[in-house]
């Protein structure tokens, strides 16, 4: 029992380790996110009619309270995820992450002019997770651990989705008359769900050692996850971290709703190019999963490295996707989701040295260095305007 000015604290919220001053410790940056965006919704008018460089930085802090609720949006996604396990554990990651990204796409896409907003959105996703994660991680844990295992049927099981994926969504538009769109949009949404339909069933039925350490007969398996400080405490704390998720995801939406109209005011009339906003969106996205990725790189547990970099680009084409081309065929106009020639090669590029590189069942510093270059390369053709 916990005494509170003499009398007993009710059981139940002893029991669930809820503490008010503790909360607020905890919770201090979807806190902070929350009073930002509530001065940002009272303030919004003068914000936007204050001139391109306070709209400017209006979104830029803006942004930054979205990062912070993303990655308490993601913690929460953690603690859950600890709860169940993998591969469920990976899947609830994967598709809060994923939800936060076409939140805020939907979202910014309403306020841009960008007809390639959604595809340049996906490119930079998954040149950012396979090559932005995947090899920073691999470098850093490949310099600190050597070769580091993973369960090689996964990688190569997420490699041939993304690919197939792609291919459909962003690679065949380019050869679609345009009088046919529709019919390759309603084709693309069912395909896209039916394969993710697919990959929960093998991620989560008797297959699901595909994404698991825990493979027969498989060699050199690092350590089991370390538990998570939260998974100490009692069950109380899930109904907890359910409602702070939900309320986080909520908090993304109208966060992104202010930052998009700012960031649309403060870009006008400016030469930027048009992946800079996508790769906003993706890097907002991504930010919890970044620091996730790193962290267990470091701890020596490729496999959630694995699972979390590709998992995330397999779900951002076959989730994003269809509510892009379903907000197409509700509009009666298409969108443009056929790549460009550079974004197909550093695509095609990408999924290649994927496949050379994660096919042994361990990496080391050398292939997250080839990854990682890559994902300087795509820095570099953005900033140029490529």
């Amino acid at each position: 029992m916990i005494l509170v000015s003499g009398h007993q604290l009710a059981p139940s919220l002893a029991s669930t380790g809820f503490v008010m001053p503790d909360f607020f410790r905890k919770e201090y940056l979807l806190l902070l996110a929350m009073v930002a965006g509530g001065l940002a919704w009272g303030l919004e008018p003068v914000l936007l009619a204050g001139g391109r460089w306070l709209a400017l930085g209006s979104a830029g802090l803006l942004v930054l309270a979205i990062i912070s609720t993303a990655l308490r949006v993601a913690h929460h996604a953690e603690f859950l995820a600890g709860k169940v396990g993998d591969p469920y554990g990976t899947m609830i990651l994967t598709l809060s992450a994923v939800l936060v990204e076409v939140i805020i796409l939907a979202i910014v896409m309403n306020h841009s002019h960008s007809p390639t907003l959604a595809r340049d959105t996906i490119y930079a996703a998954v040149i950012l997770d396979i090559n932005g994660i995947i090899g920073l991680s691999a470098l850093l844990g490949g310099l600190k651990h050597g070769e580091q295992a993973y369960n090689d049927d996964s990688s190569r099981s997420y490699g041939v989705m993304i690919l197939t994926a792609v291919s459909i969504s962003m690679l065949v538009p380019e050869f679609i008359p345009p009088e046919r769109w529709h019919l390759h949009s309603i084709f693309t949404i069912v395909i896209m769900i039916l394969m993710y339909a697919l990959f929960l069933r093998m991620q989560t039925g008797p297959q699901s050692y595909f994404f698991s350490y825990n493979y027969p007969e498989k060699r050199k398996w690092p350590r089991a996850r370390p538990m998570h400080p939260d998974e100490r405490e009692s069950g109380g704390r899930t109904g907890l971290a359910i409602g702070l998720l939900v309320s986080g995801v909520v908090l993304t939406g109208v966060l992104a709703e202010l930052m998009s109209r700012a960031l649309s005011t403060g870009l006008s009339g400016l030469p930027v190019p048009p992946m800079v906003a996508a790769l906003v969106v993706a890097v907002i996205s991504a930010s919890p999963e970044i620091l996730t990725a790193l962290h267990a790189a470091m701890a020596d547990r490729m496999q959630s490295v694995i699972n979390i970099a590709m998992g995330a680009s397999l779900s951002t084409v076959v989730l994003t996707v269809p509510v892009v081309e379903t907000i197409a065929l509700l509009e009666g106009k298409p969108m443009q989701m056929a790549m460009t020639p550079v974004q197909s090669v550093m695509l095609l590029v990408t999924l290649l040295v994927a496949a050379i590189n994660l096919n042994d069942g361990e990496t080391n510093a050398l292939e997250g260095m080839t990854h990682f270059v890559l994902f300087l390369t795509f820095i570099m053709l953005t900033v140029i305007g490529l």
